[in-house]
């Protein structure tokens, strides 16, 4: 059922054929704990507290050198044709858990580290964290799945996604458009 290498490179170049710009926001999912998802209209984001209620502050993955949440992984975008790609039983396995889905090119030549997005009324910076996925990404989607997004070919594409910090509080809705910030 899941998705083959083979499929999955012959999909590469549609995934990176996505819109560069002006993106949909889709399936907003708040984490409030481990294996956890609520699919939610609307979020209010905060550079302190991420996604308030999620478990980012409490549960993170990655922690700085004092032992608190690394900011860089407060929010996590996904691209639509990625997860359409792997998400194929819908009906038995969960959805990623990422903040939000959009039909959007997330590669680095696109969204370099330090790019800021508007979402909403809010602002997110694209982040240095590269999202490798997790071993529940392989055990949901597939080894295949898990291979591609790390193939180092692909490495700059971020076909697993990016992670954002939140620079300036505000309300994401689904329906909103994700947007580059130009200088």
């Amino acid at each position: 059922m899941h998705a083959t290498m083979d499929e999955l490179i012959a999909a590469t170049p549609d995934v990176l054929a996505a819109p560069q710009d002006r993106a949909e926001i889709s399936m907003l999912c708040l984490r409030p704990g481990f294996n956890e998802r609520q699919f939610v209209e609307a979020l209010e984001v905060t550079p302190e507290q991420g996604i308030p209620g999620e478990r980012w502050t409490k549960h993170p993955w990655l922690k700085r050198e004092d032992g608190t949440a690394h900011p860089g992984i407060q929010i996590c975008i996904l691209s639509k044709r990625v997860l359409d790609l792997v998400w194929r039983d819908r009906e038995t396995t969960p959805h990623p858990g990422d903040t939000f889905i959009v039909d959007m090119d997330l590669s680095e030549q696109n969204l370099p580290e330090g790019q800021l997005l508007q979402a909403g009324t809010a602002v997110l910076r694209v982040s240095e964290v590269f999202n490798d996925g997790c071993v529940k990404w392989k055990a949901r989607y597939g080894a295949a799945a898990k291979d591609w997004v790390n193939l180092p070919e692909y490495r700059s594409c971020r076909l697993r996604g990016i992670l954002c910090s939140v620079e300036k509080p505000g309300r994401i809705a689904n329906g909103d458009l994700l947007i580059k910030i130009f200088d």
